[in-house]
């Protein structure tokens, strides 16, 4: 049977280097999608192999590091990397993120942490 909606009780829940996360759909392979609360920053620079990232700034203000491109974001922007585009941002948002093909962690790559001493207060 195909399940169509998703609900917070059912998505999995974690934090990872500073963001909240909550994963919907988990089972379906074209995408996950995942709400993301960040507070201060994800403090972990990182690319996919395989996925697209598109994140959907809900509310708040950051600025995107891709590929040492500063890129600031705020509410109704969508920010896209491609797959092997290197990621970091900090700021305070609530952000849609769709990874497509689904996330597998197989295909992410860690790059460095980042020290809480790069983000801007």
């Amino acid at each position: 049977m195909t399940t169509y909606r998703h609900t917070v009780e059912e998505a999995g829940r974690f934090t990872k280097h500073g963001i909240d996360l909550t994963v919907y759909g988990v089972r379906d392979p074209a995408a996950t999608v995942v709400r993301v609360n960040v507070e201060r920053g994800h403090f972990q620079e990182f690319y996919n192999t395989r996925s697209s990232y598109t994140y959907y700034i809900v509310s708040g203000h950051g600025v995107f590091h891709l590929d040492g491109e500063a890129v600031t974001a705020g509410p109704t922007d969508l920010i896209t990397a491609p797959p092997n585009t290197r990621i970091f941002y900090f700021g305070a948002m609530e952000m849609v993120l769709t990874v497509a093909p689904a996330f597998d962690e197989r295909d992410e790559r860690h790059v460095r942490f980042i020290s809480e001493s790069e983000c801007p207060d």
